[in-house]
This record gives structure tokens, C-alpha cells and sequence, in this order.
């Protein structure tokens, strides 16, 4: 990683690693989960996962259980300090952002203002 922003940690929990290692395992084209914070959704702010096959030099790269997880630079200024879970439970199976800086977040799971 080569961002200097402060608190630009970003962890993921062995769940969220081990969901992305089986569904890249399945995808010719792509090696990895990126994650993006975009402008728009509900609550002003909302998080884009795609899968992807490129790398940036700036991006912060969370790797483990042979899944691969990139976030750009610009996300991180959002993202910084946060906790990237998958959970699978009655509600069904999603990955989760738990966003220390974020204020308010609606019931989609995907969207949030700081």
C-alpha cells in the first residue's frame, strides 16, 4: 500500500476473505474484490463491490485465504478504520462495511453519510 492517509487501515474479517477466495476461485476473468465509496445512495454515500482483475499502486491491498480484497485511495479517505465482513444469515448473505466514521446508514447494508 503506498497511501499515506491517516488511519487508511482497513481490516477484513477471514469470512469476508474466504467468500472472496471461493468466488474468485469460480471467475476466469477477475482476481479479486474491489470496493469503492461512490457519491449517491440513500444516506449520501454508498459502496460498490465488483470484482476485478486489475491493481493500482495506490491501493490498499487486504489479502488472506487466497481471497484478495483492493480499495482506491479516494475510498479509504472513508473507509479508514473500517471492518469488512461477509455474513450469511437469515436476512441472507452479504458483505457488511463496519464504518467507524460513518453517522447514519440505511437498511440496504450499502449506504451511509459521515
Amino acid at each position: 500500500m503506498n497511501a499515506t492517509l491517516p488511519n487508511a487501515t482497513v481490516t477484513a474479517t477471514d469470512a469476508a476473505l474466504k467468500r472472496v477466495a471461493a468466488i474468485i476461485a469460480r471467475d476466469q476473468d477477475n482476481n479479486a474484490l474491489r470496493i469503492t465509496v461512490e457519491g449517491g445512495g440513500c444516506s449520501g454515500f454508498s459502496y460498490q463491490f465488483n470484482l476485478v482483475n486489475d491493481q493500482e499502486d495506490s491501493d490498499l491491498v487486504i489479502e488472506g485465504h487466497d481471497g484478495r480484497i483492493l480499495i482506491d485511495e479516494m475510498s479509504l479517505i472513508y473507509m479508514g478504520g473500517s471492518e469488512i465482513d461477509f455474513v450469511d444469515d437469515l436476512m441472507g448473505q452479504s458483505f457488511q462495511v463496519k464504518n467507524p466514521n460513518a453517522v447514519a446508514s440505511c437498511g440496504c447494508g450499502t449506504s451511509f453519510s459521515i
